[in-house]
């Protein structure tokens, strides 16, 4: 069932990333990690649903999404870029997505961090983010969003690294099974991964190599 929202407010966190705070409908509820199939209440949009996380937590009074635009074409996330307070979306009910099952590593590509914003603000609010890491790979400094943010929760155990640039404060390169060696030491606790595609499975392939337990690697469904 899709619930028709008014948009709150639209902030931009970086050159191609925005949060979206909108209305939360009466009994809504999610799981931190879910998502809902979203579509931009427009004539000719209203059928062009996309799965975008929840940021905010459950208990907030609306709900938020930090959505990346590509601009390169005219579809869904072009669309999102240019909506402004006022503007409605449909959004459909909490599904799948990331389920957290225990203390561990969060490893994400570019907006495949949005899953975990929901997470660490969950843990934050209950005193839990000891034990936890993130690993959060980008291409340049300017991709990077809630950069302040992460490392005020998590201080070192905040680790970026940019694959197209150098830039002071993060390392330089590509989460590859090397750098995983180099970060990391326990390989028994939870691993969290979220990106492109062939990131994930490149990620996870190597975490299983070093010895994490397959069941206890969690990635997108």
């Amino acid at each position: 069932m899709s619930n028709k929202v008014k948009i709150i407010s639209v902030r931009s966190l970086t050159h191609d990333v925005k949060e979206i705070k909108v209305e939360k409908p009466k009994g809504y509820t999610f799981v931190p990690g879910q998502a809902a199939e979203v579509a931009i209440d427009k004539d000719g949009w209203r059928d062009e649903k996309r799965p975008f996380t929840f940021t905010s937590l459950p208990e907030d009074d609306h709900l938020e999404f930090v959505i990346k635009s590509y601009r390169e074409h005219d579809g869904v996330t072009y669309q999102v870029d240019g909506l402004v307070e006022g503007d409605s979306l449909l959004i459909g009910d909490a599904w799948g997505a990331i389920s957290y099952t225990g203390p561990g590593v969060f490893i994400a590509g570019g907006a495949g961090v949005t899953p975990f914003i929901s997470i660490l603000r969950m843990l934050e609010s209950k005193g839990g983010l000891a034990g936890h890491k993130l690993i959060f790979a980008n291409k340049r400094g300017k991709d990077v969003l809630l950069e302040s943010y992460f490392f005020d929760l998590l201080g070192e155990n905040f680790i970026s690294i940019l694959s197209e640039e150098r830039v002071y404060g993060h390392y330089h390169g590509i989460v590859n099974m090397a750098f995983l060696k180099e970060q990391l030491s326990d390989f028994s606790q939870e691993f969290y991964v979220c990106g492109p595609e062939e990131m994930v499975r490149d990620v996870s392939s190597s975490l299983k190599q070093l010895g994490a337990r397959p069941d206890g690697i969690v990635f997108e469904k």
